[in-house]
């Protein structure tokens, strides 16, 4: 009996996002805010910013979004910027990518995902915009939105279709394009939709994505206690951040997803012991109080584990 060797995928290197804060790209106002409200990436929404999405407004968000593209440079302090455009075979997203592909724009982001062939198409449009504007290829990311259940079933395969594939996560609204698919009754405990997320997030991580992010919470603005609760589930589950609709929301979502100075220090401290054990051959090595149980007997997957949480700390500036 023959086994077909694992498939992988050569990704570029990218931080963790904690907060993937959404602005629609025809309200000037609104992006200039999104962009200066401390988080980690702003997503410009071209795909559908306002309803109704007429022309006019499309060529408003087009100047409005490519301006301020060209004016960052693609070093310069602040949020990464990722772009939300038409879908690929919409026949606009072509022209949405050409406004848009200056130094500054780190990804695009896929609407309405259904298999492994959307993230292709898109692949080649941002080559060819990538190319016309004179970008090093494959210098721009995607990042698939599972908003479709052919989409959310089919996640691992659509991470795998492009080395381009940098970030993912299982997206969740209150009465989106998720809901339609699904049909589920949106609570604030999330319990609805607990598999769907728990099910992208194992998809993802087995397609090579180093940071996945989640979200969106569906209460009310000013139900913190909730937005907190939400959060916090979502990084026990694995998620390293979350998509949001409120600047407000920023700081809060980043104390979630960061990790304690007592975390980076417990991590660091497995590292030093693992390596000097490596280092002399000499065990068993005992951390702290015995009735941690797991956690009192250090053994190299604990080391490796804590190794790879410094990976992410670093990543974010910590260490």
């Amino acid at each position: 009996m023959s086994f077909a060797p694992r498939r992988t995928v050569e990704r570029p290197r990218v931080p963790p996002l904690r907060s993937v804060l959404f602005a629609p790209g025809s309200n000037e106002g609104a992006v200039e805010r999104a962009l200066s409200s401390g988080a980690d990436a702003v997503v410009l929404d071209l795909e559908e910013p306002e309803t109704p999405m007429t022309e006019a407004v499309r060529a408003r968000a087009h100047e409005v979004c490519g301006r301020v593209l060209r004016e960052r440079g693609a070093g310069d302090e602040g949020p990464r910027i990722f772009a939300r455009v038409r879908t690929a075979f919409s026949g606009g997203a072509f022209s949405d990518l050409r406004a848009l592909m200056a130094p500054a724009l780190a990804g695009v982001l896929v609407p309405k995902i259904e298999g492994p062939e959307d993230v292709v198409a898109m692949d080649a449009l941002v080559l060819a915009a990538e190319v016309e504007a004179g970008r090093p290829r494959g210098s721009v990311g995607l990042y698939p939105i599972l908003e479709t259940a052919e989409g959310l079933r089919l996640a691992y395969e659509i991470a795998m279709a492009s080395p381009r594939v940098v970030y993912m996560g299982g997206a969740v609204s209150r009465f989106g394009d998720i809901h339609q698919a699904l049909g589920y009754r949106w609570t604030a405990e999330g319990r609805e939709t607990l598999f769907v997320r728990s099910k992208v997030l194992l998809d993802v991580k087995a397609a090579g994505i180093r940071y996945p992010v989640s979200g969106m919470w569906g209460g009310a603005s000013d139900d913190l206690d909730g937005l907190r609760a939400f959060a916090g589930e979502l990084r026990a589950l694995g998620y390293y951040g979350m998509m949001l609709g409120d600047p407000a929301h920023v700081p809060l979502v980043h104390e979630i997803f960061t990790p304690s100075a007592a975390d980076v220090a417990y991590w660091a401290d497995l590292v030093r012991l693992g390596d000097a054990a490596a280092e002399t051959g000499e065990g068993p090595i005992l951390y702290g109080d015995p009735s941690q149980g797991e956690g009192h007997e250090v053994h190299l997957a604990h080391v490796e584990s804590a190794r790879l949480n410094l990976e992410w700390a670093r990543a974010l500036g910590l260490t």
